[in-house]
């Protein structure tokens, strides 16, 4: 066999082992919950002041404690339900970008076959954000469903990957949390990676600490409880 020939092959093996080898993933992930819902459709109010206050503090242009590093931008928002897609639309029509739907519609009334869909759109949205270049070296913001952002039940109940935390490789760093917990509304994953190497990152947990007008907004600790959730007429 010639030298190029085995040159390819080697190459091919290479991609079939390890599809990100070839491609840069983005130079941050940030992640979040949608904000708190009042059915299967909507936001709540304390929900919709959420992704407004989300927007004008964290991730919208001009955001008074951007998470986004200095000089640089999103590069795009993903979302995977309409509660996700309502919590972003803010921060994503600030800067004249549009929300790329996952999309799994709250309608449908078969469970097994909703959580089939979400887990479907989680492992596709996780493998176009670190091969697809129009992201490489740039920031995205995704907006998940915490279940299939982080669920130990979930990922042992599987033999695939199926959450954004195996996904992303974050399951390979030893303070990642292994459950998004069902009373966290109020917090950022954000992973920064090494250039051409998904597997070496930097994780971080931000609390979403608002300022006024915003203040009054739900900031309970990771894994405590969020009393003036179903207080407000939110459903959990």
């Amino acid at each position: 066999m010639s030298s190029s020939l085995l040159w390819c092959f080697g190459l091919g093996l290479i991609v079939l082992l390890w599809p990100e080898a070839v491609f840069a993933q983005p130079a941050r992930i940030i992640i979040l919950r949608h904000a708190e819902k009042l059915n299967r459709h909507e936001l709540c109010d304390l929900g919709e002041q959420r992704a407004e206050a989300l927007a004008a503090q964290f991730l919208g242009q001009g955001a008074t404690q951007s998470l986004f590093k200095e000089g640089q931008k999103p590069e795009a928002f993903l979302a995977i339900t309409d509660h996700t897609i309502e919590t972003i639309t803010p921060a994503a029509q600030s800067w004249n970008l549009p929300v790329i739907p996952y999309t799994v519609s709250a309608k449908k009334h078969d469970e097994e076959a909703k959580e089939a869909d979400l887990i479907r759109s989680t492992q596709e949205a996780a493998h176009d954000v670190l091969t697809d270049p129009r992201y490489a070296g740039k920031t995205v913001v995704m907006t998940w469903e915490h279940k299939h952002i982080a669920n130990s039940k979930l990922e042992n109940d599987s033999e695939d990957k199926v959450t954004l935390r195996q996904l992303l490789h974050l399951d390979q760093l030893a303070d990642v949390p292994k459950t998004w917990p069902d009373s966290n509304y109020d917090y950022f994953w954000i992973v920064d990676y090494a250039p051409d190497n998904p597997l070496l990152a930097a994780f971080q947990m931000v609390r979403q600490t608002f300022t006024a007008p915003f203040d009054q907004l739900p900031a309970n600790e990771w894994g405590e409880p969020e009393p003036e959730h179903t207080d407000a007429g939110c459903k959990q």
